[in-house]
């Protein structure tokens, strides 16, 4: 399986509302993470990568900044997203850091890890709260935006698929009554 299919399938289990999922899926991306440098400097990708590592830190599986997620954001945002989502994403993000050094004193990129729990503890809860709110015309929420393409950039990865998931790269017959195990980790289709 490619990127792409995974990226089609993660879209299907999210029901379909990742932004830019349709674009990417039609088109792909044309951009590499290279040249997303010229839509994002080095300074906004690194606080992309520490973003999408406090969603999906690392554990006894890699983190997103081991899948290089903040460098997948920058690819998605530049080649996917509509010019009014860009804005949205990227106006988002001096929002994100605004709002963290009102709530914390400091800017994200300084903050201790619990601190940066506690902060998209809460950017989460004001998502949500807009989301249930919002009506079709309106667009998504910034932080929605963050932490989709974290989750997708991550899945998709080959870390992600590898190593935080089960992963056989060709597998034999299909069972679908396979018995869970509490703690199992779920399948990468491949």
């Amino acid at each position: 399986m490619d990127r792409r299919e995974a990226i089609a399938q993660v879209s299907w289990i999210l029901g379909g509302t990742i932004i830019g999922s349709s674009i990417f899926l039609e088109t792909g991306c044309k951009t590499s993470a290279e040249k997303a440098k010229d839509f994002f400097d080095n300074e906004t990708i690194a606080l992309l990568n520490e973003m999408a590592e406090t969603i999906l830190p690392k554990t006894t599986t890699p983190g997103a900044k081991d899948a290089k997620v903040g460098e997948f954001m920058a690819v998605m945002v530049k080649d996917c997203y509509t010019k009014k989502d860009q804005g949205i994403f990227r106006e988002g993000i001096d929002r994100l850091e605004k709002r963290c050094k009102e709530d914390t004193g400091k800017a994200f990129m300084e903050c201790t890890p619990d601190e940066r729990t506690n902060f998209f503890v809460k950017m989460d809860a004001l998502q949500k709260a807009y989301m249930d709110a919002k009506t079709a015309d309106q667009p998504s929420h910034y932080f929605r935006m963050v932490k989709e393409l974290t989750l997708l950039g991550f899945f998709t990865s080959e870390i992600g698929s590898t190593k935080a998931m089960r992963y056989i790269e060709t597998p034999g017959k299909y069972d679908g009554n396979v018995p869970y195990k509490k703690g199992d980790r779920m399948w990468a289709n491949s």
